[in-house]
């Protein structure tokens, strides 16, 4: 299978390197490597009344603040009552090891099965890889495992005893996105953090497969979708505006639809009331204060740990804001 097309024009910053990433790519995974028309296929229709729920790394913790993923999914179906929790970590893996605060892993992870399965979602999309490819060729096996792992853990009966009727959600694996040669990157660092990168997102695309879930492929398609002249990152690694803009539209496209070009200055004020949203949540599930709260500390402050509840009503109405303006950007 021939490369895709090169991921950014001609003399820009990152340019060499992305394009013999691709190359690298194609020739180590030839029958794994998409082509641009592949990451646009259809992973998975959303339905109307979904919950939809974001879990991963450093990218989904910032999309709840960019929003642009989200909105992009709301207004593109307009009408049908989506709802979204942002549930990212920076850092985070699928071993959930920025999730244990102050216990093991394996507590942090249960934590996550756990609260995930309390929002009863209908979909979850899964973005992991980018932390974990860091070890290179010797951590794809064990990457690949605990994936699979965290798609059947998710399914699984056990997911909430007193809560079975609840159906497993759908599950859909999103690969990451390369990174940039740009500073303090350089364009020999961004070559082989992307080769990198290239067989872990042949990785995610081999469970999704075994798993039966859907694909949103960030590492293949976002490339193209990055307007001439921009840069995908800030930094090499974290996404600009533009590298959000280009995600939302792959994940649009990854759902069977399609965003018009004037989409981001129609969806302003929608954009503004999801990021509201978000925030509200993330103090929901993730409050500033939370060792006093709910940990170690909880004995000096844990009778103000009943505050927190209340933002669930808040959260609410937000949304509510959100659906009402998804259906005038039409």
């Amino acid at each position: 299978m021939p490369p895709p097309e090169p991921a950014f024009p001609v003399g820009r910053p990152g340019h060499h390197a992305v394009l013999r990433l691709l190359l690298l790519a194609a020739a180590l995974v030839p029958a794994s490597t998409p082509s641009a028309a592949d990451a646009d296929r259809p992973a998975l229709p959303l339905r109307t009344g979904d919950r939809v729920v974001f879990l991963g790394d450093t990218i989904v913790e910032r999309e709840g603040e960019q929003g642009a993923i989200e909105t992009a999914l709301v207004a593109a179906h307009p009408g049908a009552d989506l709802t979204f929790r942002n549930l990212g970590w920076s850092g985070d893996t699928v071993w959930a090891e920025s999730r244990g605060v102050f216990d093991a892993p394996s507590a942090g992870y249960a934590r996550l099965i756990e609260l995930v399965a309390g929002l009863r979602p209908t979909v979850v999309f899964i973005a992991y890889g980018r932390n974990e490819s860091l070890s290179g060729p010797a951590g794809l096996e064990p990457f690949s495992e605990q994936l699979r792992r965290l798609c059947r853990d998710l399914r699984g009966p056990g997911r909430i005893a007193a809560d079975n009727d609840w159906p497993p959600p759908r599950i859909v694996l999103v690969t990451p996105p390369p990174v940039e040669g740009v500073p303090p990157l350089s364009t020999a660092a961004a070559a082989d953090r992307n080769a990198r990168l290239a067989a872990y997102a042949a990785a995610i695309r081999a469970v999704a497969a075994e798993e039966e879930a859907g694909l949103v492929d960030l590492f293949a398609g976002i490339p193209a979708r990055l307007p001439a002249g921009a840069h995908l990152t800030e930094n090499g690694v974290h996404l600009t505006d533009a590298g959000y803009d280009a995600a939302a539209a792959v994940f649009a496209a990854a759902c069977g639809k399609a965003l018009s070009g004037d989409h981001v200055g129609r969806t302003a004020a929608l954009r503004a009331a999801v990021n509201e949203k978000n925030r509200l949540f993330f103090h929901r599930w993730r409050p500033a204060n939370e060792t006093y709260l709910f940990l170690f500390r909880r004995h000096e402050q844990g009778n103000n740990a009943v505050e927190i509840p209340q933002f669930d009503a808040l959260v609410d109405a937000a949304e509510a804001k959100v659906r009402a303006l998804a259906t005038e950007v039409r």
